[in-house]
Formats: structure tokens, C-alpha cells, sequence
């Protein structure tokens, strides 16, 4: 049992040797607990962009750079890295100013309302990353095969060439195994930040409580 439900429990209590904490101690508790989630919902998305960043760093040698020229995505490549960096710094400082105005809250309702806009905000992150992926994935999709298909061997071009059925088929396979890819990616941000966005929802919850 954490610090704000004991104090809640507290509140409640009746008679000489429990008095009642007050509104603004209840308060103040879900005040502080609101803005040490959002500090780390702000943490973890620095950590998570040097991961990805490090990651592309080491992933994005030389041999990478031929194979993304070989199939006409190269500028596509670098556009995407540059957007894609400029959106999650946008994102990043949007979780700051959070943290910046949920910090310097004195006032409930609004801090409810930072905290709302808190929630998009991740929600709307979450989003972004995943219409991105399935985006640049179809766009590397249909290049690499494109490719493969204008230079093919002779004895190999047979095997590019579908008939109605085969087209339908390969498209479902492409789309569930892309589905798939994307459902893995949800789950995985469901759990990097879905703890921490239940928990600011509670504490919305208590101040709407509070409110009453």
C-alpha cells in the first residue's frame, strides 16, 4: 500500500486519536505522485529515443547504405531518420512542458486538466510510432520487391510472376504478418507506458473524488 492510499484511508478516520487530514494533504499527495509519473514518462522517452538512435547508429554501416541506394530508398532513408527524429524531439519536449506544468500546479482542477492532456499526449505518441512503422514498412516493402522483381535472373523471374490467387495470397500473408509486427509493437509501448498512464488516470479518478 503506497503513501496516498494510506493517508486516504486516514482521511476517512474518525474519533480524538485519528484526526481528519485535511482536502489540500489529500491533494498535495495525488500532486506529487502525478508529477514524479510524468517525470518519468519524460524519462523514458529520451532513454527510449538514444536506444533507437544508438541502435540505427550501429545498424546503418556502410553495406546498409549500398543496399538502400541499390533499391532507390536512400533519400527516402535519410528523410525518415530526419523526420522521425524531428517528431520524437517534439514529442519529447511536449512530456517536458508536461512534467514543467505539472510540477508547478496549485490548483486541482488544473492539474486534472495537465493531467488529461498528459494522456493524449502519450496516447497520441503511441499513435504516431505505430501509423509510422506500417507506413515506412510498406514503403520498404514494395521497394525491396519492386527491385527484385526488375532484376531477376532469368531462370528466377518465374517465380515473380503471380497469377490472381497468388497476388491475393501473398497480399493477406504481407498484411497479417505486418499486423502482427505492428501488434507486437503496441504491446510493447502498452507496457513501457501503460502502467504509468493507468496510474495518472487513478489519480485523475481521486481528484474527481475530491471534487465531489
Amino acid at each position: 500500500m503506497d503513501e496516498l492510499e494510506i493517508l486516504k484511508k486516514d482521511w476517512k478516520k474518525q474519533g480524538e486519536n485519528y484526526p481528519r487530514l485535511s482536502y489540500e494533504e489529500i491533494s498535495k499527495m495525488i500532486w506529487k505522485r502525478s508529477s514524479s509519473i510524468v517525470k518519468w514518462i519524460f524519462v523514458i522517452s529520451i532513454l527510449e529515443f538514444l536506444f533507437w538512435a544508438i541502435l540505427n547508429i550501429f545498424l546503418a554501416d556502410e553495406a546498409y547504405w549500398k543496399e538502400m541506394e541499390l533499391i532507390n530508398l536512400k533519400e527516402f532513408t535519410i528523410v525518415v531518420y530526419i523526420v522521425g527524429y524531428a517528431i520524437t524531439f517534439y514529442f519529447i519536449w511536449q512530456f517536458y512542458r508536461n512534467y514543467i506544468k505539472i510540477s508547478s500546479t496549485d490548483d486541482s482542477a488544473t492539474l486534472m486538466k495537465n493531467i488529461l492532456k498528459t494522456r493524449k499526449t502519450v496516447k497520441y505518441y503511441i499513435g504516431y510510432v505505430i501509423i509510422s512503422t506500417a507506413v515506412t514498412s510498406l514503403v520498404y516493402l514494395y521497394f525491396t520487391f519492386n527491385y527484385h522483381i526488375k532484376n531477376a535472373v532469368p531462370e528466377e523471374a518465374a517465380s515473380y510472376e503471380f497469377d490472381f490467387n497468388q497476388w491475393l495470397l501473398f497480399i493477406g500473408m504481407t498484411t497479417i504478418v505486418i499486423l502482427i509486427f505492428l501488434g507486437i509493437i503496441w504491446l510493447f509501448y502498452r507496457l513501457l507506458y501503460g502502467i504509468l498512464l493507468k496510474r495518472l488516470s487513478k489519480n485523475y479518478k481521486e481528484l474527481m473524488k475530491l471534487q465531489v
